[in-house]
C-alpha cells in the first residue's frame, strides 16, 4: 500500500492544499490523475498526485485510520514530474491556487467515446519552399544556438531580426537539431492567425507525422486528441499560441517564442502567467536543460534590457533575406489634410500610392487597430452618447447589420434612428474602424477585390484561413485589418502598407503606449517589400512629431530603445520595477471599493514604512464596470529585486482576508506585470 498527497480539483481557497489518501494501485505515481471521495460529497472528485510514499510514519498517527482510498486512476491522463514541479513554481510566482496551475498542463475536453483520434492537420501538405542557403547572419545565429542544443545545456537567446530577415528559417534549423538529439520542440506564435503559415513551413520540412497544433480555435475534442498524441510521444514538434507552452512534451530541447514582444503572451486569465517565464522554468528543469529562443523585429523593452544585462544572449539579423532594402516610410500629417479640405479617412497620398501599386499588379494592406464602422454614436442636439447598459462604455456602430455592439461584453442592439433621450433626428456616427475603411476602399477602388480581417469578420471556423489564402494567391488585391494582419504574415507581392491611424495605440492610458505604437507601426510596415522589390509604407497620423512614430518610420529600434529606457528608469517602470495590479470586482460599486480599501489597509500594515510610498491608493479601474460588475484597482510598484518579498506579503494578505468569517462580497485577483490596466 502506498500513500499519496493529492491536489483536489476544487477551486476554493479553503481547499488549496494537499490531501493524503492511501492507494493499492502500484502504478500510481507523481502526476497521475485519480478519482476519489472528497469531504461529504457522494460524487467522486478529480485529483492530481503531487507525491507518493510508502512510509506510514510520515503520516500523523491520529490520521492513519481515517484516510480515504483512491477509487480509480485515469489510465490516459498523467503529468510528468517536470510539469508538477513547474506548476508548484507557478503557484508561488503568480499567487494562484495549486489546481489552477496544474490544470494548465491538463487536456481540454474529455476522451470521446468510440472515436478514433482526429487528425486536425488532415489535408495539409505544408509548404515545400525550402531555403537551401542561409545568409551569413543566419549561419552565425544558428552556430551560436547549435552548441547548447547539442550539449543538452540550458541557454537563452534573443534574436533581434528586422522584418523579413529569415528568423523562421533559423527556428526550423534549430528544431531540426533538437529532433536529431531525440528531443521535443515547442514553437509559439502570438496569434492563432499566424499558426497557419508557420505550420505549413514546419509541415513542409518535417512532415505531418511529426507536428501537432494546439490553440483555442480547435474544438475541445480536437485539443484532447492533440494532447494525447503529444503525451504519448507520437509527435515531437508542437506549434500553437500561448497555452501551448504547457504542451506535455517530455525531454524538452527547444522552445521558440516568435514575436516575443506581443502582449498576448501574458495570460489575462488565472493564473496570470508570463509565457517566457514559464518557458524558462520548464527548460531549466533538471529533466529538460533545453534552449529558449525569443524572436522579434521589435523586442519588448524589458527583453532587450535583459539582453543588455546578459540574461539573454543577443543575436542580430540586420538584413532582409532577399537583400532588398527595408520599405520606404512616409509620414502624412492628417491635420494638414483636414486644413486642405480632405475629410476622408484615407489621405490623398495614400490613395495615390494605392492606385499606382494596384495598377502595377501588386497588392496593398491597410492596417487600423480599431474594429467596426464608427467608434461611437452621438446626438448633436442634446449630446447623448450610446453606451452599453451593463458596462457603461461607448457602443461601436457596425454598418453591415445596423447594430451597436459592446466589444467588451458582447451586448448588441439596433442603432437608433432618433435620439432615445430627446427624440432628435440628428444622430451622427463618429470615429472610424476597419468596416468604414472597407466601405471607403470599395467605393474608391471598385475594380479591385478587397477583404477585411478582424474579429467581427472571421467568426466562422476556417474563415480566417480562407481570407489569408485568397490574399496569398492574389485573388484579393486589398487586405484591410486590425493587428491580426500586422505581424508574422509573409506575402511576397505586397508593395504598399497603409497605416490608417498611427495614433490609436498612443492614446491608451498605459506607460507602454509609445512602445506599442512603435511595435505596431514597425510590424505592419514589415509586411511590405518581402518579395524582390522594395516596399512602401504610408503612416497617417495627427501627431507626426511623436518620437515613437518618427523612429518607427526610420526603422530605428535602437534609437527608440534608448529614448524609452531613459523614461522607464526615471519613472521606475519595468524593467526597473515590477508593477502589481490587484483588481477587485463585485456586484455593487460599494462592495468593490470596500474590498480594495480593506486590502490597501492590510498591505500598508505589513509593508516596511519606507516602502509604503510604493502602494498607491485604490481607485476605480479604467474600465470601471463590465457586464454589470463593478471594478476597483490597487497598484503597487515593486522595486527591482523585491518581487519575492512582495509576493509573500500579498499571499499573507490574501490568506488573512480568505480566513475571515462570512462570505466575501468581492473577488480579488492579483496580476504581476499586467499588459493592460483596464
Amino acid at each position: 500500500m502506498s500513500y499519496l498527497n493529492v491536489v483536489i480539483d476544487n477551486k476554493s481557497d479553503s481547499t488549496d492544499s494537499f490531501f493524503t489518501y492511501h492507494c493499492d494501485d502500484d502504478s500510481v505515481k507523481t502526476g497521475s490523475k485519480v478519482f476519489l471521495p472528497f469531504a461529504r460529497s457522494k460524487k467522486l472528485r478529480e485529483g492530481y498526485v503531487v507525491s507518493a510514499f510508502e512510509d506510514e510514519e510520515m503520516i500523523d498517527e491520529k490520521l492513519r485510520g481515517k484516510l480515504k482510498s483512491v477509487d480509480h486512476v485515469d489510465p490516459d491522463v498523467s503529468l510528468t514530474e517536470e510539469m508538477v514541479r513547474t506548476a508548484f513554481w507557478m503557484k508561488g510566482r503568480y499567487l494562484c491556487r495549486y489546481i489552477d496551475a496544474i490544470k494548465c498542463f491538463t487536456p481540454a475536453g474529455n476522451k470521446a467515446k468510440r472515436r478514433e483520434i482526429q487528425d486536425s492537420l488532415a489535408g495539409d501538405t505544408g509548404s515545400a519552399s525550402f531555403i537551401e542557403t542561409l545568409t551569413d547572419e543566419q549561419e552565425e545565429a544558428l552556430a551560436r544556438i547549435s552548441k547548447p542544443i547539442q550539449n543538452h545545456e540550458h541557454d537563452r537567446f534573443l534574436i533581434h531580426g528586422v522584418t523579413g530577415s529569415g528568423k523562421t528559417e533559423v527556428y526550423i534549423r534549430a528544431a531540426e537539431l533538437a529532433l536529431q538529439q531525440g528531443r521535443g520542440v515547442i514553437i509559439l506564435v502570438p496569434e492563432i492567425s499566424l499558426t497557419g503559415q508557420i505550420t505549413e513551413r514546419f509541415l513542409g520540412k518535417f512532415g505531418r507525422d511529426t507536428v501537432a497544433i494546439l490553440h483555442s480555435r480547435l474544438s475541445a475534442g480536437e485539443r484532447y486528441d492533440q494532447w494525447m498524441k503529444i503525451r504519448r510521444g507520437d509527435v515531437r514538434i508542437v506549434i500553437g499560441a500561448r497555452s501551448a507552452v504547457f504542451a506535455p512534451v517530455e525531454d524538452l530541447g527547444l522552445i521558440v517564442i516568435d514575436e516575443e514582444h506581443e502582449s498576448t503572451y501574458k495570460s489575462d486569465f488565472t493564473p496570470k502567467y508570463d509565457t517566457a517565464e514559464v518557458a524558462i522554468k520548464r527548460l531549466q528543469d533538471k529533466d529538460s536543460q533545453g534552449v529558449l529562443i525569443l524572436g522579434s523585429a521589435t523586442p519588448s523593452v524589458v527583453s532587450y534590457s535583459r539582453s543588455q544585462e546578459g540574461i539573454y544572449k543577443l543575436i542580430r539579423l540586420t538584413k532582409r533575406y532577399n537583400d532588398v532594402d527595408m520599405p520606404r516610410a512616409e509620414i502624412v500629417d492628417m491635420r494638414q489634410e483636414l486644413k486642405e479640405g480632405n475629410r476622408s479617412i484615407l489621405s490623398r497620398r495614400l490613395c495615390e500610392e494605392m492606385s499606382a501599386e494596384l495598377k502595377a499588379g501588386r497588392q496593398v494592406m491597410l492596417f487600423l487597430n480599431r474594429r467596426g464602422y464608427s467608434t461611437f454614436v452621438s446626438c448633436r442636439e442634446c449630446g447623448f452618447v450610446a453606451k452599453c447598459p451593463t458596462c457603461g462604455l461607448s457602443l461601436t456602430y457596425h454598418k453591415n447589420d445596423g447594430t451597436l455592439t459592446c466589444h467588451y461584453c458582447g451586448h448588441s442592439e439596433l442603432a437608433p434612428k432618433k435620439c432615445p433621450e430627446c427624440g432628435s433626428k440628428y444622430v451622427r456616427y463618429f470615429g472610424s474602424g476597419t468596416e468604414k475603411v472597407e466601405d471607403c476602399v470599395r467605393e474608391m477602388f471598385p475594380e479591385y477585390a478587397a477583404a477585411r480581417v478582424d474579429l467581427d469578420s472571421i467568426k466562422k471556423k476556417g474563415e480566417l484561413k480562407k481570407r489569408l489564402k485568397d490574399f496569398e494567391k492574389g485573388r484579393t488585391r486589398i487586405l484591410i485589418g486590425t493587428q491580426l494582419i500586422a505581424k508574422g504574415l509573409d506575402f511576397r507581392n505586397v508593395g504598399l502598407v497603409g497605416i490608417v491611424s498611427a495614433d490609436v495605440s498612443l492614446n491608451i492610458p498605459d506607460f507602454r503606449s509609445p512602445e506599442r505604437a512603435f511595435q505596431l507601426i514597425t510590424q505592419a510596415s514589415g509586411r511590405a517589400g518581402r518579395g524582390e522589390r522594395e516596399g512602401k509604407v504610408i503612416i497617417q497620423t495627427y501627431d507626426p512629431e511623436h518620437y515613437a512614430i518618427e523612429l518607427a518610420a526610420s526603422h530605428d529600434y535602437e534609437g527608440f530603445y534608448q529614448s524609452e529606457i531613459k523614461f522607464r528608469k526615471y519613472m521606475t517602470y519595468p524593467p526597473y520595477s515590477d508593477i502589481i495590479q490587484i483588481l477587485f470586482t463585485a456586484e455593487t460599486d460599494g462592495d468593490a471599493k470596500a474590498g480594495a480599501e480593506a486590502w490597501h489597509e492590510s498591505i500598508l500594515a505589513k509593508m516596511p514604512p519606507e516602502e509604503r510610498v510604493n502602494v498607491f491608493p485604490p481607485q476605480q479601474a479604467y474600465m470601471s464596470k463590465i457586464r454589470d460588475t463593478y471594478r476597483y484597482s490597487l497598484i503597487i510598484k515593486c522595486p527591482k529585486g523585491k518581487r519575492h518579498a512582495y509576493a509573500r506579503l500579498l499571499w499573507a494578505v490574501k490568506q488573512e482576508h480568505s480566513n475571515k468569517k462570512g462570505r466575501k462580497k468581492y473577488v480579488a485577483v492579483i496580476d504581476i506585470n499586467p499588459y493592460s490596466f483596464s
